[in-house]
């Protein structure tokens, strides 16, 4: 065989011939047809010989490089019938290829009398399973007595169907059921379907009779639903979610803490793709957290756990707000979290306000990040500090700010980020109302030297946070400085630039034009003698412009291109804002509560500010004067040649006039200027100012930090630990793809294992694969369980 696959192919195959390998053509039409190895013909044909037809199909699918999808498509079945085919040739040769005919049905059980006590049972609340049991038959038959299609069997049409979830009767229903031609017949999770059923529901011709094990052979063969971890036992394909009911009257008498997560077996679950965040998502520390600052919810049946998870699991999918809660099946997301179904939006609203009246978000955010800080040592070495705008559109009366965005004064709000060197968000708090950039990074260092410790640790931000004496309260806490220089600044001379290189965390190697200095900053530009702070200077030259850049640090153990690479990361956390707005909803409003603002808290008086306008409108027009009067003096004083003319006192007092009145009119402004007080009380200036709320804001960034992360980390994993040769720009678009795909649930004692559906591509089902493989060394458990998860990925068919 694998001589054939070896020679080369001959150009002589008919042109309506199917090419479904580089050496194996088929031919088929009305008058029969032959299937073409290299242009020699192995198998033929003649018209109405299915016999032939379906041992050519066979012989053709064992042949090298050559797919049952491929020999489906060419002889017109589907790859069920091929796959069965090839089972009854190898096991009774080709006699069994021979079309039977199927034998009659029976009576069915289905009585009207039987249909009529189904119905009332149902009607007083009794599942599937209970009027199962309660009959003495299986669910099929319950379903079908129902209308409804039985699992894994398409609606109004037969199909490949599973096997009964409630472990109905083992004995297929010998009689049959005579019902319409679209009401499957299965019982007892047998299907009693004759081969034309299930063929001509693939849209293949009909086909002889099989028996009934035979069949559901096939079914196990379609659905693709075999638990690789407890032996060969099949799984229903989207059973019924178990019935929490009890635990939910408990709950609603405020009798249960909260229902903990049982997992029941199921095939082809839709989001089962989530269970991958799992151990990613416990590395965030945002589920410890919670439970070390909140310690739960009041009783319900949502417990701390199911709602912090349901929250990240909702953002990986894309709905980060609690609205997003509508678009997304309640009863999917259910399934991964062990439940029925996910909490509704008004579920997800109120237990998220109950956490944010215990007022301790940034209690949880500061865990977070001490946890952050002792997972990934190394990238907390360099850390980048940011305001970030949130603007506000609604009515209410907020103060206004420097929007960069919009590049003028809206109502905003104002967060200061804190970020590591891979640019993932670590920490976050709410700006003090008017305050830099440097003086939210000095009121913030005691907080910092409590997240990462003694360590040594760069600090850096861009020219918002320029100022030499924050330069030197950073020195003296024990930080390293890295930021670019503010100003007018005088170039280095070209001489001193040299090419420098620094190879990346991966592996890029990047070059720059670089110089290096020492300067010595002035702490204050208006007092020389207060002092100065010697910093390293890395200057950079763009060498297509000539134009020069300069970075400072305090950093002297660095390369000049470590130090230039650094600065140039900083846009990392500039990326994840882009990024937060994009797919978790890093601006909305999640609460749209107000609270007043403080009415004693000191503002800048804005009348101060239209003072200052109008001494420098006053200072503009005596200068003008001046000028207008040196032009009329130097005029006097040099007529013409030829003409004398004499200066009087009263010509001189009729030009200086305008002058003596404009430094009049700078003398009252200078002291209508001073006579008004800088800052004045906020009730004052803007009463019923308003602040939107900050602890349910602050709530959510903790869990779309930790989503962030977790995506980042599954991603990081995809790149470093398989072989996806695009990782470096399809790893998070591959990593969403994952997430949100099918697969099925096999608990075990102590193990939940997840078998996932191959994604759209062969490679990318192989990076699946690797990434399942580094995610079972993590050895995680599922939260509020000790299930262990385990991963594994189905074949690429």
């Amino acid at each position: 065989m694998s001589v054939l696959g070896e020679q080369t192919a001959l150009p002589v195959a008919p042109p309506s011939a199917v090419q479904i390998s580089p050496s194996v053509a088929v031919l088929d039409g009305p008058d029969g047809g032959m299937v073409l190895v290299n242009g020699f013909a192995a198998y033929c044909w003649d018209r109405g010989d299915d016999v032939f037809r379906r041992l050519a199909a066979v012989g053709a699918s064992r042949l090298p490089d050559v797919t049952d999808v491929a020999v489906a498509a060419a002889f017109s079945t589907s790859t069920v019938s091929l796959w069965r085919w090839r089972r009854s040739a190898e096991a009774d040769g080709p006699a069994a290829l021979i079309r039977r005919r199927p034998g009659p049905r029976g009576p069915s059980k289905l009585t009207p009398a039987l249909r009529t006590e189904v119905d009332t049972l149902r009607t007083r609340g009794a599942s599937i399973a209970v009027i199962a049991e309660r009959l003495g038959v299986s669910t099929f038959t319950v379903r079908a007595a129902l209308g409804r299609p039985p699992v894994g069997v398409v609606a109004g049409g037969t199909g490949a169907g599973a096997a009964d979830p409630a472990g109905g009767d083992a004995d297929a229903d010998a009689d049959g059921d005579t019902g319409t031609p679209g009401e499957a017949q299965i019982e007892g999770g047998a299907a009693d379907l004759t081969d034309d059923d299930v063929v001509n529901d693939r849209g293949d011709e009909p086909d002889g009779g099989d028996t009934q094990a035979e069949v559901q052979e096939i079914e196990v063969a379609a659905v693709g639903s075999v638990d690789a971890v407890g032996g060969e036992a099949l799984l229903p394909v989207l059973p019924d979610p178990v019935d929490r009911s009890p635990e939910r009257v408990a709950a609603r008498w405020g009798l249960l803490p909260y229902a903990p997560p049982v997992f029941a077996p199921a095939a082809r679950v839709p989001l089962a793709g989530l269970f991958l965040a799992v151990p990613a998502l416990a590395a965030t520390g945002l589920l410890e957290g919670a439970r070390q600052v909140y310690g739960g919810v009041p009783y319900g049946f949502y417990g701390l756990d199911v709602v912090l998870c349901e929250a990240v699991f909702r953002a990986l999918l894309g709905e980060p707000r609690a609205e997003g809660a509508t678009r997304v099946n309640p009863t999917d997301l259910g399934r991964v979290l062990g439940l029925d179904r996910a909490p509704e939006v008004k579920t997800v609203r109120r237990k998220m306000g109950l956490l944010a009246a215990r007022g301790k978000a940034e209690e949880l955010l500061t865990v977070q990040a001490r946890r952050h800080a002792a997972e990934h040592e190394q990238a907390m070495s360099v850390l980048y500090v940011d305001g970030h705008v949130r603007t506000y559109h609604g009515t209410r009366r907020i103060q206004k700010t420097h929007a960069p965005r919009l590049r003028f004064p809206a109502p905003a709000t104002v967060e200061t980020w804190i970020a590591d060197a891979q640019g993932a968000p670590v920490w976050v708090v709410m700006a003090e109302p008017g305050a830099s950039l440097a003086s939210e990074i000095r009121r913030l260092l005691p907080e910092i030297r409590g997240i990462v410790g003694d360590r040594r640790v760069l600090v850096g931000f861009d020219r918002g946070g320029w100022s030499p004496a924050l330069f030197a309260d950073l020195i003296a806490a024990g930080f390293d400085v890295l930021t670019w220089r503010k100003g007018p600044t005088p170039d280095v001379n070209a001489g001193s630039f040299s090419t420098h290189t620094h190879i990346d965390e991966h592996g890029v190697k990047r070059t720059f034009q670089l110089a290096d200095s020492t300067v010595a900053i002035p702490l204050d530009e208006h007092a020389p003698d207060a002092g100065q702070v010697t910093l390293r200077q890395v200057s950079k030259l763009d060498p297509g412009t000539g134009r020069q850049v300069h970075i400072l640090t305090t950093r002297t153990d660095l390369t000049a291109g470590q130090v230039c690479f650094s600065m140039a990361a900083r846009w990392r956390e500039e990326n994840y804002f882009r990024y937060g707005r994009m797919h978790f909803a890093l601006d909305s409003h999640d609460c749209y509560a107000v609270t007043d603002d403080d009415p004693d808290r000191s503002v800048p008086n804005p009348a101060k500010k239209k003072a200052h306008r109008a001494v420098q409108a006053a200072r503009a027009r005596l200068a003008r004067a001046e000028t207008r009067r040196d032009e009329q003096l130097l005029a006097l004083r040099s007529p013409a040649p030829g003409i004398s003319t004499v200066i009087t006192n009263q010509t001189l007092n009729q030009i200086t006039a305008p002058v003596h009145a404009a430094r009049a009119e700078l003398d009252a402004a200078v002291a209508a200027h001073r006579a008004i007080p800088t800052r004045l009380p906020l009730g004052q200036v803007r009463p019923g100012q308003q602040v939107l709320d900050t602890e349910t804001k602050l709530l959510t960034h903790a869990i779309r930090m930790a989503a962030f992360n977790t995506q980042t980390a599954l991603a990081r994993t995809i790149i470093t630990s398989t072989g996806y040769r695009k990782a470096g720009n399809e790893a998070h678009a591959l990593v969403r793809s994952a997430l949100a795909g099918t697969g099925d649930i096999a608990p075990a004692p102590g193990r939940l294992h997840i078998r996932l559906d191959p994604l759209h591509t062969p490679r990318s089902t192989a990076a699946l694969a690797e990434l399942c493989t580094a995610l079972n060394v993590a050895a995680a458990v599922f939260p509020g369980t000790d299930l262990q998860m385990h991963y594994s990925v189905k074949p690429h068919r």
